[in-house]
């Protein structure tokens, strides 16, 4: 048995109805041309014989009653991977957008607590004699990262399956606790936790005074405080629904422009995000005067971490210029405020949300985000930030499965209450892979957005080729600028509205 960390249980907590907490990918594969028939029953062979490789995929929660500590994980008696893996087909002719429909589809639904947090879809039909798998597994298991080192551990270098040796000792089952064994790991937990917690608040309090003081230096840059974003379509309650879209870029052309600019690929890719945000809400008339704010995860992930299937995670906001309309000064813009959000992280410990975690009560937890969810709080409010933009560094060289080539491999990723679209990356050989994930009825219209993003990528690289001297210029006149205020009053005046408009609406 293994008690959850508090990170990794606050993805149980904030789960709801509408708001489905697992993550997932979309692999497109080009089976060899003597394949034939069989090739589920290949993949679910090859699964079965590397599942002492991923531990995620056998473990079951075991709740605590009444909710008084995190939920444990324990290897699953009754495991059955043929309930975890299925086979299905798209109809004819196997076309892209039926693929996205039936993965929205499939990402709309949650998972059954009562199993192993995963499934596995085996997707035939395809136009071209393609093969598709669709994954998802709970955000509570892995993080991006590990979610990658997850799915490598899958596939293979070559068309051959390798040789994968068998576990040290055979897979035993945990015998399942009983209530009272539960309830006793609980009390002592609940000795050892206000311990824990008193050691870390020296920690947290001095986070928040480095902050604070940082806040007060001259010319202190900081980045983006929450509920500073303006409000756009985008930012509303979620309903169960979904709708995803895939396209990808060329990472030679992402790093052409990195090159010219003097940035980073993850500048560029978040104002290849930036461009088409601008370009969808202005072809709306909702443009909103201020600039829209994106959540970056950060993986906090140390060498010796590599392989553990949990969550190293935090977080940093940035500003993407949607408000700049000359491209090159908007990269600069992004440029510069991805800097400060970086420096300012920087004096952050990489386990802050982990001992964050610690403070938060599981029962009230998990309450308030039901709360949050079923009376629509998120329209209630201004956004804490407007979009996730996720950049996961993926494999650069070929990978296979079960025989088959590896094409693409998009990540289908999470929206959030107040939050209804999420757009995340991840890099394959020499291509970018875009996934983009909205809820079906703020973002109906997906396809039209991810439509914009090489159009968006385009403007870049064409602005960077032929005004690429004056890049520098419009840099170092961006980084002059004098920083803006953090913004306290906006946040009080957000609580403020809350409350009002709360009371409005009544019981």
């Amino acid at each position: 048995m293994e008690r959850l960390s508090g990170l990794d249980a606050s993805f149980l907590y904030l789960e709801t109805p509408t708001n489905h907490m697992h993550v997932g990918g979309l692999l497109i594969l080009e089976p060899p041309a003597d394949a034939g028939a069989g090739f589920f029953e290949k993949v679910k062979a090859l699964v079965a014989g590397r599942l002492h490789l991923a531990r995620a995929y056998r473990r079951r929660l075991q709740f605590v009653p009444l909710d008084i500590d995190h939920p444990l994980w324990v290897e699953d008696a009754d495991f059955d991977l043929d309930f975890h893996m299925r086979h299905i087909a798209v109809p004819p002719p196997g076309t892209e957008a039926a693929l996205m429909e039936l993965v929205a589809r499939l990402h709309s639904r949650p998972l059954d607590r009562s199993r192993p947090l995963w499934e596995f879809y085996v997707v035939e039909g395809l136009s071209g004699g393609r093969v598709a798998v669709y994954t998802k597994i709970h955000h509570c298991c892995i993080d991006g990262v590990a979610g990658t080192e997850l799915m490598v551990s899958l596939l293979d270098f070559g068309p051959e399956p390798r040789e994968t040796p068998p576990p040290d000792r055979p897979w035993v089952p945990d015998r399942a606790p009983n209530e009272i064994e539960v309830l006793a790991r609980a009390a002592v937990h609940g000795v050892v936790q206000p311990v824990a917690m008193l050691r870390r608040l020296p920690k947290v309090l001095g986070t928040v005074l480095n902050v604070g003081r940082r806040a007060l230096e001259p010319g202190a840059k900081l980045p983006p405080a929450p509920f500073q974003a303006p409000r756009t379509p985008f930012n509303r309650a979620l309903t169960p629904h979904r709708r995803f879209a895939i396209r990808t870029l060329a990472l030679g052309e992402v790093k052409a422009v990195k090159n010219l600019l003097g940035c980073t690929v993850n500048d560029v890719v978040l104002a290849v995000c930036s461009g088409a945000l601008r370009r969808f809400l202005a072809g709306r008339d909702e443009l909103p005067d201020r600039p829209l704010i994106a959540m970056c995860p950060i993986s906090v992930r140390s060498e010796a971490e590599k392989g553990e299937m949990n969550n190293r995670v935090s977080a940093m906001l940035v500003s993407l210029a949607t408000d700049v309309e000359d491209v090159i000064e908007r990269v600069a813009t992004i440029k510069d405020s991805t800097r400060d959000a970086k420096e300012s992280y920087k004096a952050l410990p990489a386990d802050m949300l982990r001992d964050w975690s610690l403070f938060a009560a599981p029962l009230v937890a998990a309450r308030a985000a039901r709360l949050y969810s079923r009376y629509k709080i998120a329209d209630l409010h201004r956004p804490v930030f407007n979009v996730v933009i996720s950049n996961v560094p993926g494999p650069g060289f070929p990978l296979y499965l079960a025989g088959a080539r590896l094409e693409h491999i998009f990540p289908v990723s999470i929206p959030a209450d107040g939050v209804g679209i999420n757009i995340t990356v991840q890099s394959y050989i020499d291509h970018i892979e875009f996934g983009v994930i909205g809820d079906r009825e703020i973002l109906p219209d997906i396809e039209d957005f991810a439509d914009l993003l090489a159009l968006a990528l385009g403007e870049l690289k064409q602005a960077a080729t032929t005004r690429a001297d004056e890049a520098a210029e419009i840099a170092a006149r961006v980084a002059a600028r004098p920083a803006k205020a953090l913004g306290a009053g906006r946040i009080r005046a957000t609580v403020e509205e809350i409350v009002s408009r709360a009371r409005r609406a009544g019981p």
